[in-house]
């Protein structure tokens, strides 16, 4: 049975993936586009973003990801209390929600390198529960 701590260090990775993934200007962008295409299927129409607010906080979101992630990673090397997989996949979901503006001309590249990382621990984790560990 996971003790507490056990359990709080997963809600801080799980945590931490999320508020990544709730910081990239393109999931927020792609949320907003799926709302209106929703609506405009129920015959609303909407002009506009409806879900703008949202960009206001996505730095604030992805650097409690990334110190999250940081406290995880803490936990992973001091007590090793954590899976790997989880911590390569949360380290795949902040490099793809990278939500600077400095570094839009490389976005596609954040987005290639976090989805490969984000592959990679979701094939690690099958593999592990269908095959057995490796």
């Amino acid at each position: 049975m996971a003790t507490l701590k056990e359990k709080l260090v997963s809600r801080f990775g799980s945590i931490s993936g999320i508020a990544a993934f709730l910081g990239s200007y393109q999931v927020c962008h792609t949320v907003c586009m799926w709302i209106v295409g929703l609506l405009a299927l129920l015959g609303i129409t909407i002009v506009g973003m409806p879900l703008i607010f949202f960009q206001k906080v996505a730095l604030p979101f992805w650097t409690l990801a990334l110190f999250l992630f940081l406290v995880s990673l803490f936990f992973y090397t001091a007590k090793k209390c954590i899976s790997g997989k989880l911590i390569l996949f949360n380290l795949g979901v902040i490099l793809f929600g990278v939500p600077f503006a400095s570094v839009q001309d490389y976005l596609m590249y954040f987005w290639i390198g976090g989805g490969i990382i984000i592959l990679v621990s979701i094939a690690m984790f099958i593999r592990e529960k269908f095959f057995g560990r490796s």
